[in-house]
């Protein structure tokens, strides 16, 4: 069976105005109630939630995430294919176990450690 998409992410300069644009347009509850003003976003029980943040570096984008159970391996297996690792695996205080990819055209994966999503909320 293939891993599930449980994450999504929009990240640009301005995450503020990045927040209110995408709660008016698709009336989605944004909360960034939280010291990194990551704004964790509820779509209300249809489709996967997500975040709007500040990019931390360049101009930002939109970036889904992968859930596996194991960040190293699948890291190896992308770059026997052709990818890179942007990120290795690192834990978020307080939040998922993640690590980065960027496929053969440079589009920036994220993966997710099986069992530590629960903690970002």
């Amino acid at each position: 069976m293939g891993k599930p998409v449980v994450h999504w992410e929009v990240t640009g300069k301005n995450s503020k105005r990045l927040q209110k644009f995408y709660a008016d347009l698709f009336d989605w509850k944004v909360d960034a109630n939280n010291p990194m003003e990551y704004g964790m976003v509820d779509t209300g029980g249809k489709g996967i939630n997500g975040g709007i943040a500040a990019a931390q570096e360049g101009p930002g984008g939109v970036t889904f995430y992968v859930e596996v159970e194991n960040l190293e391996e699948y890291l190896r297996s992308a770059e026997r294919l052709g990818g890179k690792t942007v990120m290795p695996a690192s834990e978020v205080p307080g939040g998922p176990t993640l690590a980065f990819l960027a496929d053969p055209e440079g589009n920036r994966i994220g993966l997710i450690k099986a069992g530590t999503m629960g903690r970002a909320r």
